[in-house]
């Protein structure tokens, strides 16, 4: 996948687009790789793009002659895709190219026909539109990014960088992508399935009915809570309890007591050393077993995988 085609056409973010230069222009410090890749910049026209002027080096149809096309977040998800860049993505696939969006760029993708029947995320806040416009894609607003082969998609801007690695991984193995990675000052890798962190807040701002028992349970994780026992702290019954905590947190009191277990297993994995079975009992888990099925049903990765990326 020697050559990298970076698609400069329409209201384009800066971010993608320098992150995706950045990651495959440079080939990686004090390590020998051979036939590192060749980017080129692909539009109709100079762009510009966030505070800088971007000149391509090549037309659009030169996104069909390229081993990897990268297609770069658009600025507003309400401005379709610039027909001519639809038409040249769909064309770059048809003859082969391994197509990748970062961020809203998916919208391009969809727009192209790539995206049906396949899996796709974009940045959380757009993968409603995103579905709602291509009802055949299966859209996963809980992914950091999805590997489908041939075309790829990521979700919001760190997420770009994963997806990045990743084809770096592909291409040149572990050992080169977490070279990159650490030139970048970043964990070697977060798998796609690992979730975009953007479940319910801890606590929710304001003075509302159940503030108390909020902040009484969160300083008992440890203990076995029920639902009764958080109803007799805020003084309610068990069924009016559950109407507030809909409410309030848009959970029921289980998810929302589960949740909050996850999370603080989540700061114990990052800043401590303790053992699996020792978080899932300071977590009110109770097992090991327990803990890795609720971590990786919320989080999406289990707590070793997390770990290892966010201790680094």
């Amino acid at each position: 996948m020697r050559t990298v085609a970076l698609a400069t056409a329409g209201n384009l973010l800066h971010f993608e687009l320098a992150v995706a230069y950045e990651i495959f222009r440079t080939p990686p410090l004090d390590t020998a790789v051979e036939d590192w890749y060749d980017v080129v910049l692909c539009g109709p026209a100079a762009v510009r793009v966030g505070p800088f002027l971007v000149e391509p080096s090549d037309g659009l149809e030169r996104l069909a002659t390229a081993d990897t096309v990268i297609v770069p977040a658009c600025a507003d998800v309400d401005i379709p895709p610039p027909p001519e860049l639809v038409d040249a993505v769909r064309a770059a696939h048809e003859a082969g190219a391994r197509i990748a969006s970062l961020c809203t760029g998916a919208f391009a993708l969809g727009a192209a026909g790539l995206l049906d029947g396949r899996l796709a995320t974009t940045h959380w806040a757009h993968t409603a539109e995103l579905a709602a416009r291509h009802p055949l894609a299966v859209v996963d607003p809980d992914v950091l990014y999805t590997d489908n082969g041939n075309v790829l998609t990521a979700a919001g801007k760190a997420a770009a960088v994963d997806l990045c690695i990743h084809l770096v991984a592909l291409d040149h193995g572990a050992t080169i992508a977490n070279t990159v990675a650490r030139r970048l000052v970043m964990p070697p890798h977060r798998p796609g399935g690992q979730a975009q962190f953007v479940s319910t807040p801890l606590q929710p701002a304001g003075d509302h009915a159940l503030a108390g028992v909020l902040a009484w349970a969160q300083q008992r994780l440890d203990q076995p809570l029920a639902v009764t026992d958080l109803a007799r702290q805020a003084s309610l019954s068990p069924r009016h309890l559950a109407r507030q905590f809909n409410a309030v947190t848009g959970q029921t009191p289980i998810q929302w007591l589960n949740t909050q277990r996850v999370r603080r297993a989540q700061e114990l994995l990052e800043s401590t050393d303790e053992s699996i079975e020792s978080v899932a009992t300071a977590t009110g888990l109770g097992t090991a077993t327990t803990l890795r099925r609720q971590f990786k049903r919320t989080v999406g990765v289990p707590p070793d995988t997390y770990r290892r990326s966010f201790r680094a």
